[in-house]
């Protein structure tokens, strides 16, 4: 590169620098109106190790989030374990939000921003409260309307573009400052679900699939002899023959499933558990996995489960094993049996709630016995009729006692 490029390059890069911080200061100017308090912490000096209760209130719809234990819980789903990464996530993104924005609004100005006490309905906030030990009040943060930034560009059906959220307007406790916040959190809503630890039992190494109806005649089983294995239909029929195209959504069962909500005290007979239908799973490892399903409500299914295993406590020694590789093979063993021993315990900690389903997770499960079957072609009949070229065999009368006719000779 010759003096001349080298120069011309420094130029271009100078450019783009100053267009960047031209454009940077755009970006600041149009949050801040140069009033005081602009880049501070929202919530001052927030403690957020002492919290230990996150109360989120919209409405008549409250959520409460309690730890207990070291354990973060959601109480309105029978302290259920909540989503640790997002309340943690949640903490940490308060304790660093940062003020762009204020303005003094008065009292009959909330509403308008969706800031008002929740005992007034309409134009209400929601609201956050962070407590501590005791139940003492800590932090109270209210969440109003959305800011959204406009569009320079023209809809294109031609109406005015509202833009889309880049902050929220927001108070704390009983100031009468409101802020601007460059965050619109908008997942943070008292919907227990929503907070719920979705992690839920992870099949491995499936050795065989066995599914019991209500209906006997329903029912089927699928196994294999190696976890590369082809899967066969056990105690088939004379004439079944397994289609292994329609196998292909049990192949991998609940190897990676989750769950939408937790049903607090369901009764069996309205969830169809009383008489569901049974899904127990054995794996290569060992493990039993019995799976009840009940009635289908709004694409999602009711479910239980159970799991149990057999895990060895001693490794057998390997056929011509030499002595120099027992202390690694021990080690792998031992800390593949601890492995397995902490999964059962996580899993065998699911077994008291009755979970909701997506329906695309169970529907593989639920075929019936004809449908895992190749489909039988039927034989035309001897003698029937053709779709394609039809002919029709027409019987000729029978001649009985009766004389064949005289040929005269030729001349």
């Amino acid at each position: 590169m010759n003096q001349k490029q080298l120069g011309i390059l420094l130029v271009l890069l100078a450019a783009l620098g100053g267009a960047g911080l031209v454009l940077s200061k755009r970006q600041n100017a149009s949050w801040s109106d140069a009033k005081p308090g602009i880049g501070k912490k929202l919530l001052g000096d927030f403690p957020v190790n002492d919290v230990s209760r996150i109360v989120i209130k919209e409405g008549t719809n409250t959520l409460n989030l309690v730890k207990r234990d070291d354990l973060w819980r959601v109480s309105e789903r029978g302290d259920y374990p909540a989503n640790y990464l997002d309340i943690s996530g949640f903490l940490l993104k308060a304790r660093d939000l940062k003020v762009v924005q204020t303005e003094t609004v008065g009292p009959s100005q909330l509403p308008r921003l969706q800031l008002a006490p929740a005992e007034q309905g309409t134009g209400s906030a929601v609201t956050v409260e962070f407590k501590g030990q005791g139940d003492k009040l800590i932090k109270t943060l209210l969440l109003g309307k959305k800011h959204l930034k406009k569009s320079n560009r023209p809809s294109p059906s031609g109406e005015g573009d509202e833009g889309w959220p880049d902050g929220r307007y927001v108070k704390v406790g009983d100031s009468t400052e409101v802020a601007v916040i460059s965050d619109s959190l908008e997942n943070i809503e008292p919907k227990p679900a929503q907070w719920l630890n979705k992690d839920f039992v992870h099949v491995e190494k499936a050795r065989s699939v066995d599914v019991v109806f209500p209906s006997a005649t329903n029912s089927w089983k699928l196994a294999r002899e190696t976890e590369s294995g082809e899967w066969k239909l056990a105690d088939s029929k004379p004439g079944e023959e397994l289609d292994s195209s329609k196998t292909a959504g049990v192949s991998s069962p609940l190897s990676s499933p989750s769950f939408t909500d937790i049903l607090l005290s369901p009764k069996p007979e309205q969830t169809g558990l009383d008489k569901p239908a049974v899904v127990t799973i054995g794996t290569f490892d060992e493990f039993t996995y019995v799976v009840k399903i009940g009635q289908k409500t709004n694409d999602d299914y009711p479910l239980t489960v159970a799991v149990t295993a057999q895990i060895a406590n001693e490794r057998p020694p390997g056929k011509d094993e030499k002595p120099e590789d027992k202390t690694r093979l021990d080690k792998e063993f031992s800390e593949r049996r601890h492995k397995l021993e902490d999964k059962l315990k996580q899993e065998q900690s699911l077994e008291k709630w009755t979970y909701v389903v997506a329906s695309w997770t169970i529907d593989p499960f639920l075929k019936e016995r004809s449908q895992l079957l190749t489909e039988k072609k039927e034989e035309p009949k001897a003698g029937g009729n053709s779709a394609t070229n039809a002919i029709e065999k027409v019987d000729e009368p029978k001649l009985e006692n009766q004389t064949p006719p005289t040929v005269a000779p030729k001349e």
